[in-house]
Parts: C-alpha cells; sequence; structure tokens
C-alpha cells in the first residue's frame, strides 16, 4: 500500500484536496494530510479526516508528537501538495521552513511532487517561473496547472489540474519500471524553414502527441530524449530535451542521439520542403526579382511571389541507414486513404510500425488534446478509439513495449 502524504495549502482550490485524498484511496493509498494554516480557510481539517480517518496535522509544534516535523518527512513514500500556492513553491524552491509542511518538505528524502494552482498573473510571474525551474531542477515533480476561468474571473493558466489527472500522476511513481535500462528517442512539434528572417514554412503540429509519449516512456523507466521542434509545451519530467528549429537541425541532432537508442518514435511533424535559399533580409512587396529562389509572378498581379523549394532529407530514413535502432516508429498525418498510405509509409521507410491519424478532423490530432489512430505494422492494423493524448500514449508506450520484445526475441531465436 503506497504510503501518500497530501499537504494543502491556502487558495479557493484547496477543497479538490477532499475529492483527491477520496480517489488516493479507493485506489489503495494509505493518505495522511498536513494543512498550512491558510489552507484551514477554505476547507476545514474534519473533512479531511473524515476522509482519510487520520487525524490532520498543521502545527509544527503539535504537543501529542515529538518532533512532528521529523516523524511525518519519514513517514511518506511521495509526497504531494494540491494545491499549491505561490508561497509554498517559493518556499520549497529556497529551503525556507517555517511551518511544518515546508519543514517535512525540507527533511525528507521521499519524492515531491506539486500540483499548483493560483491567478494566471501570478502563475505567469517570471519570480514563480523561476522558483518552477529550480524545483525541477532539484528533482521536484510538477504538474501543470489547467487553463481556464479562475474564481477571480480572469481566464488563463493556473487552475488546479483535475483530481483524476493528480492520483495518476502521485500512483504511476510506484508502478513497475518495464522500460528500465532501455533508451527512447523521441522527436516532436513542428519544423520551421526559413523563407526570410521574418516568414516561414511550417504546419499546425502542438508537439502535444510526442510529449505525451516522451512522459509516458520516462514514467516507466525509459532514460528518454526528446527533440523537440518550436512549441510551447513544458518539458516532461526526466526527460532531456533538444530544441531545434528546422528539419535539418533535427536530422543531425537524431542522426547524433539515435546512435544507441532501443526505441526510436518519430512523432514530428517534419517539413517535407524547405526553400531553395533563404534571403538575409525580410522580403519588400514590390515587382522586382529578389533572388533566384524567389520571384514576381507573370500574372496580373504583380506582388505575387514564387518560392523554389527543395525536399528535405528524410529523417526516418536517414536513422534506420544510419542509425539501425532495434525499434523505429513514425507517424502518418494523412487526409485520405489513411490506412493504404500509412502502410506504403511502413513499407517505404523500413519501419516497424506506422501511427495514423486523419488531420481532417475537427475534434482530434493537430492541436487538440484527444487524439484518433491506427497502428500498422507487418503484422497487424487495430484502430485505437478517441481519447485524450495522454491515455492514448500510455497505451502506445504499452503497445510498443510488447512489439519490440517480440522483434528481440525473434532476433535472439534466429
Amino acid at each position: 500500500m503506497p504510503r501518500l502524504l497530501l499537504g494543502i495549502c491556502g487558495g479557493i482550490a484547496a477543497y479538490k484536496a477532499a475529492e483527491l485524498a477520496r480517489i488516493l484511496i479507493l485506489r489503495g493509498a494509505e493518505v495522511r494530510v498536513v494543512m498550512t494554516t491558510n489552507a484551514c480557510r477554505f476547507i476545514t481539517p474534519l473533512t479531511l479526516e473524515a476522509i482519510t480517518q487520520q487525524k490532520v496535522s498543521i502545527d509544527l509544534f503539535e504537543e501529542d508528537i515529538s518532533m512532528p516535523h521529523i516523524a511525518m518527512a519519514r513517514w511518506p513514500e511521495n509526497i504531494v501538495i494540491a494545491p499549491a500556492s505561490a508561497q509554498m513553491i517559493a518556499k520549497i524552491s529556497h529551503g525556507f521552513a517555517d511551518d511544518l509542511l515546508s519543514t517535512i518538505c525540507l527533511a525528507t528524502q521521499a519524492p515531491i511532487t506539486i500540483a499548483p494552482a493560483m491567478n494566471q498573473a501570478m502563475w505567469l510571474n517570471v519570480n514563480t517561473q523561476d522558483n518552477l525551474q529550480r524545483l525541477k531542477s532539484l528533482g521536484v515533480h510538477i504538474i501543470e496547472p489547467d487553463v481556464g476561468v479562475q474564481a477571480c474571473g480572469e481566464t488563463g493558466p493556473g487552475r488546479l489540474a483535475e483530481p483524476e489527472a493528480i492520483a495518476h500522476e502521485c500512483l504511476s511513481r510506484f508502478d513497475n519500471k518495464t522500460l528500465a535500462n532501455q533508451r527512447w528517442v523521441i522527436t516532436a512539434g513542428p519544423t520551421r524553414e526559413a523563407i526570410d528572417p521574418v516568414r516561414y514554412i511550417s504546419n499546425h503540429s502542438s508537439g502535444k502527441m510526442g510529449f505525451a509519449l516522451a512522459a509516458e516512456a520516462a514514467k516507466a523507466g525509459a532514460e528518454v530524449i526528446l527533440i523537440s521542434g518550436p512549441t510551447t509545451l513544458a518539458t516532461p519530467n526526466s526527460v532531456q530535451r533538444f530544441d531545434v528549429i528546422s528539419a535539418e537541425e533535427m536530422l543531425q541532432v537524431c542522426l547524433k542521439q539515435a546512435q544507441k537508442c532501443d526505441v526510436f518514435i518519430g512523432a514530428a511533424a517534419v517539413s517535407d520542403y524547405a526553400p531553395l535559399t533563404s534571403t538575409p533580409h525580410k522580403i519588400k512587396k514590390q515587382t522586382t526579382s529578389m533572388t533566384t529562389n524567389i520571384t514576381t509572378s507573370e500574372n496580373t498581379n504583380q506582388n505575387s511571389l514564387t518560392l523554389n523549394l527543395c525536399a528535405t532529407q528524410d529523417i526516418l530514413m536517414q536513422v534506420r541507414q544510419h542509425c539501425c535502432p532495434g525499434f523505429i516508429i513514425g507517424f502518418a498525418a494523412e487526409t485520405e486513404k489513411i490506412v493504404e498510405h500509412a502502410r506504403g509509409k511502413l513499407h517505404q521507410k523500413q519501419l516497424d510500425m506506422v501511427i495514423a491519424n486523419d488531420v481532417l478532423r475537427q475534434d482530434a490530432g493537430f492541436n487538440h488534446d484527444n487524439n484518433e489512430v491506427v497502428l500498422i505494422d507487418s503484422y497487424n492494423t487495430i484502430a485505437l478509439p478517441i481519447m485524450s493524448k495522454t491515455q492514448l500514449a500510455k497505451q502506445l508506450v504499452t503497445v510498443i513495449n510488447e512489439r519490440t520484445q517480440r522483434k528481440w526475441q525473434a532476433r535472439n531465436v534466429t
């Protein structure tokens, strides 16, 4: 039975901590609660005591416990603070210990998970973001807040993540590390191919699917290398990230990082074409030829430009030819004949699996939190229903691991 210490800070989202405690207990965890004095203004200790059947601790100098911060710091296997206020985040990131919860965090050797909740301006403030980065560097797991309407009436990031999601994150730390000793390299996001210093060719990829895969693979114990095009997404915990812009930059990083990987997943939406050359200065609206690859149109619209494009190198094929990792998965963003085109990609690029989806759907795919895909390999075609990209990533990691094990076993037999 996992032992979790739930810390609750002051804020309107404190009421959700009761539901979080209930979910954790239903899933087999033993939960004890520590509340700050401000948290008691939003939810009573009695509520948490009724749910957990344990006394709620608040005071650093409790009369019935000798050195309560030491005793409680030694007890849990994981500490989760939900909601975590900006004040508590600042305290823990800089080692301050002036109440029971912050003192426990300073004294414990257990992993700490923080689920922030605050006004969107406080969340976006540079000091809060600096404190969060410092916590990540110290190994603290951050569950990013949701975006939405807040109690103050403003809209933005800062809403406490849903209790179900927080419980999943906390309990997943106790899962068996099925990918231990494996090295996964995953690409994500779009690439940008420069036309001039201002303009570029790109696509609608948000990177969410690749980032979700990286997060789930890391939770399962893999060493994960994430190679990302331009995106605003936060780096998943325990993931090493390389940021690139163009297809050529992504190719070079992939060729270096994929040399000793067990699994390579090409989830990035890499530009198939790039301008033949990029001008050093911004192209102005005019009727004269700018460069050899950007010229005025001969039609009646004298402000039209013609771009000469060249094909970019295929990253998946280059990785297969020069790195030969054990298992290579490609993604296929299609608009028609989804399975037919994906199967062609599977054979043409000598892939082990292709994950295909219809990008014309209005409720899934690019820039959505949900996705619906078809898994295609040499043996099967498996359609997965629409679900969140986090849920899908968890399923895909399981399937990919099964396929890699099958491939390695077949190699050993031969």
